[in-house]
């Protein structure tokens, strides 16, 4: 596929968005992965193009969510280590399905994915300590998601974060932040089975990788001091329009 002016100024804006939203509350997928397909690729490139960008603008809010103190490392990490196989998993699944199975399956996901990320609820206040009693259910929350993550995606941070906050007792901050590893190494093993499968355009790749990299520094910036709410509904809002697009693209 040819890399155009017009794929260029569909995508870089929406990444850039996509990221600020996702180091803030999770779902930034919602808005990249349409993004990918409007511009003209396939399911399977816009995934492989989405998880690239979105893995750099993941490392760069967990960098900061990690300075921040606010990240819980063992929890973290042992949902992160449950979530590599989880991801490769799911990534075969949606390969073997092929492109416009999946394609299908996202214009039904995608709304209702965004009614979850609406209606979640505001979560804790303050965060329990996580136990070791507790380290088999972030196991499986992190293999859960990350099949998911793998096989869709958009979303895969909001759900991480209700899970942490509902089951784990965390609050949304330090959810957010501890989210941000699981779906970091998520990314990478989703990632890895892209590149190999070649459905990365590097090309765009890139560029979307620099602006996924900013989207994820200043998310991340506005939810340690100003929250989530202007983000999220921002969010909603272009949900709606990229839903609608999509509907009409596939009835045409």
């Amino acid at each position: 596929m040819q890399v155009t002016l017009q794929t260029y100024l569909i995508v870089l804006p929406m990444v850039f968005l996509a990221a600020t939203v996702d180091a803030i509350a999770g779902g930034g997928g919602l808005i990249s992965l349409p993004a990918y397909t409007l511009a003209g690729l396939n399911y399977d490139f816009a995934s492989g193009n989405n998880k690239f960008s979105s893995t750099f603008g993941t490392l760069m809010a967990a960098v900061r969510y990690y300075r921040s103190g606010r990240l819980l490392i063992k929890p973290s990490l042992i949902a992160a280590a449950a979530a590599m196989p989880g991801s490769w998993l799911g990534t075969r699944a949606a390969m073997a399905l092929g492109d416009r199975v999946m394609r299908i399956f996202m214009l039904f996901a995608i709304p209702v994915v965004g009614a979850l990320v609406l209606f979640r609820g505001k979560g804790r206040e303050e965060s329990r300590p996580v136990t070791k009693r507790q380290y088999p259910l972030c196991a499986l929350i992190g293999f859960v998601i990350g099949f998911y993550d793998g096989f869709f995606g958009p979303g895969t941070g909001t759900f991480l974060i209700v899970l942490f906050t509902h089951l784990l007792g965390m609050d949304m901050v330090t959810a957010s932040a501890t989210a941000k590893p699981v779906n970091l190494l998520s990314n990478i093993a989703s990632l890895a089975t892209r590149i190999a499968a070649g459905n990365v355009l590097f090309a765009l790749a890139f560029p979307a990788m620099a602006c996924s990299t900013l989207g994820g520094w200043l998310g991340a910036k506005l939810t340690l001091t100003k929250g989530a709410k202007l983000i999220r509904a921002v969010m909603l809002g272009v949900l709606a329009l990229l839903t609608v697009r999509l509907a009409m693209e596939m009835l045409s």
